[in-house]
């Protein structure tokens, strides 16, 4: 049997807890979209930089393995960008790019036609009108053949 010798403290931390305030989680799932509201056109000049950045011109004396860090850090960013506001097939493109980058050879040899295929995809479905009848039909068909491009060029181990 165990004996308390001294008088039990409660814990602040319990007390926090269990007094009552705060906010209900409707309003603070408002403030929330209400904050990233406020934050999308910041993050879609994010994704424009970086898009264009994948379009851009390289310079000849760039190391390819160079080339390639610097195309999966904006393709990586595009994803940090276009997560919060539900842009998912603009991540899942992203994505792709960055499998393919991570998937490519250091020392040369990468297909640079495949960047620029998935950077212009990007543009587009960034470009796609949300409210017309058929941009849920050009998605699809954009990844659709995004994840051909994939299937073809990622070594099969990885597919």
């Amino acid at each position: 049997m165990t004996v308390i010798t001294h008088p039990r403290r409660p814990s602040r931390l319990a007390e926090m807890i269990d007094r009552p305030g705060g906010v209900s989680v409707g309003v603070a799932l408002a403030q929330a979209q209400t904050n990233l509201d406020a934050l999308k056109d910041q993050g879609l000049a994010i994704i424009v930089e970086n898009i264009a950045a994948l379009l851009a011109e390289q310079e000849p004396n760039i190391p390819e393995a160079a080339r390639l860090d610097n195309a999966y850090a904006a393709s990586g960013q595009i994803i940090d960008a276009a997560s919060p506001f539900a842009l998912d097939d603009l991540c899942t493109a992203a994505k792709g790019l960055c499998d393919l980058l991570d998937a490519a050879p250091r020392e040369g040899g990468f297909d640079w036609r495949i960047a620029t295929v998935h950077a212009q995809a990007m543009k587009l479905l960034l470009a796609l009108p949300a409210d017309a009848p058929e941009t849920p039909q050009a998605r699809t068909a954009i990844m659709a053949n995004l994840g051909e491009v994939l299937k073809r060029k990622l070594p099969q181990a990885q597919a």
